[in-house]
């Protein structure tokens, strides 16, 4: 990317959009070029992935049990559908195969038996505890992506929310980031104002109204065809990865395609958002979840390897990607070849500072080991390894501020970088509630 190409991209993206009223846009807000930015994509599994599919047991009085409460469904150890070993106790799924030679290479770390504690198998309720980062409570305002931004001590002063949700909605860990790009398609990230033969004359029309003054309208509703131009010039569909990387041929694979794109014009972009859905397999598990396993190894594989360089191009080092899911499934496939609703599951962080390998604690699939007698259960809080993201790579030790109610953590090894002590501070309960009184803290903010 050239120097005119990023210098185009900030003064199309330097400031919100917010002129143009009843109109499609979402605000947009990015810093200077920095050599050094890290940034944090936050990929939701959304449907409750099978952690036991994607990272089976492969030996020991657990394969048994395994064998057992999944008669039809067990990744094989043998044949042409085996699981590929990573230690001598788990393996990963054969249609992960394209995760395989990072995880050898100490780019991928696995926490298995993580998540959310919380006894709760709803979709919606377990994915929004997670995304806003407060389990238990659902009418929080801002999510924790959201928190971590406002309280970030470490980035440019000139940067008021740089974000990014690939999908038609801001996921819930960005509540309350009136900042959030919103994009699908930047093929179709254009002015929808009437019939397209109008809207380059629409497009001049609005620039003389809008240099007319220097009012924040006038201001604001400019950079946002500023931002229009630039985005349809830079950000397209014919985008040509790096080093061979090929995307699935997927909405998945466009949407990773579309990060690599915003990250590459160095213009300062802090954390991305994508989901990747379908994950609720109570029938068809068999067939669908090799499919869905296919589609995230594929793309993540393209996605690291896009971003893999050297230099000022290495991007894949600042980068750290984390895969989330809202539950597992149940231990024990049901009676129409598929799995229910579970509790605990496995989570992967991605990227070049990432400490490869199996992390956590196993706590073993025997009867008096499985939460409730059902499930996996959870050994790993989910906001312990975000958290050591947050400390370790965005140098954000808020975590009073970011988690609140969650005073746990302490480093398990996923990620390298300086430790910081975490801050469980008062600062969400400074108008005088208690700390740990989450929910009249949630009441009074909104």
């Amino acid at each position: 990317m050239s120097e005119i190409t990023r210098r185009g991209f900030m003064v199309g993206c330097s400031a919100a959009i917010a002129g143009l009223a009843g109109s499609r846009f979402n605000t947009l807000a990015f810093a200077q070029p920095t050599a050094d930015q890290e940034v944090l994509v936050v990929l939701f599994l959304r449907g409750g992935t099978d952690g036991l599919s994607l990272l089976p047991p492969i030996s020991g009085a657990d394969r048994g049990y395994y064998e057992a409460a999944r008669p039809s469904l067990a990744v094989p150890t043998t044949g042409p559908d085996a699981a590929l070993p990573l230690d001598a106790q788990f393996g990963l799924h054969p249609a992960a195969a394209p995760l395989l030679e990072l995880y050898q290479n100490g780019n991928v770390a696995v926490v298995h038996a993580a998540g959310l504690n919380e006894a709760n198998r709803s979709h919606f309720d377990a994915m929004e505890f997670m995304e806003l980062g407060t389990p238990g409570l659902k009418n929080t305002p801002t999510g924790w992506l959201t928190r971590h931004l406002q309280s970030s001590a470490g980035l440019p002063p000139e940067v008021i929310m740089p974000s990014l949700a690939m999908g038609s909605s801001q996921q819930a860990s960005l509540r309350g980031d009136r900042e959030t790009v919103n994009l699908v398609d930047p093929g179709v990230f254009s002015l929808t104002t009437g019939p397209w033969r109008w809207r380059d004359a629409q497009r001049t029309s609005l620039r003389h109204i809008y240099t007319a003054d220097n009012s924040l309208l006038h201001t604001t509703g400019n950079k946002a065809l500023d931002a229009l131009d630039v985005i349809e010039l830079y950000v397209d569909d014919d985008y040509s990865p790096a080093n061979g990387a090929v995307y699935p041929d997927t909405g998945f694979g466009e949407h990773l395609a579309t990060v690599a794109q915003m990250i590459k014009l160095e213009m300062g972009l802090h954390v991305a958002t994508l989901d990747l859905g379908g994950w609720d397999t109570h029938t068809g598990h068999g067939y669908w979840v090799p499919l869905l396993i296919e589609d995230l190894a594929q793309g993540l594989l393209a996605f690291y390897t896009d971003l893999d360089g050297g230099g000022s191009q290495d991007f894949a080092q600042r980068l750290t990607l984390v895969v989330m899911s809202e539950f597992g499934r149940r231990f024990e496939e049901n009676s129409d070849d598929g799995t229910d609703h579970g509790h605990g599951n496995a989570m992967m962080v991605m990227g070049g500072s990432a400490i490869g390998g199996l992390h956590g604690s196993w706590p073993g699939l025997a009867s008096h080991q499985l939460f409730e007698g059902l499930d996996l259960a959870v050994t790993t809080d989910y906001r312990r390894i975000l958290s050591e993201i947050l400390i370790r790579r965005l140098g954000n030790n808020k975590l009073g501020v970011i988690f609140p109610g969650y005073s746990d953590y302490s480093p398990l090894g996923v990620v390298s970088g300086v430790d910081l002590p975490p801050d469980y501070g008062e600062q969400v309960f400074a108008n005088g509630f208690e700390s740990g009184d989450l929910e009249a803290w949630s009441t009074h903010q909104q």
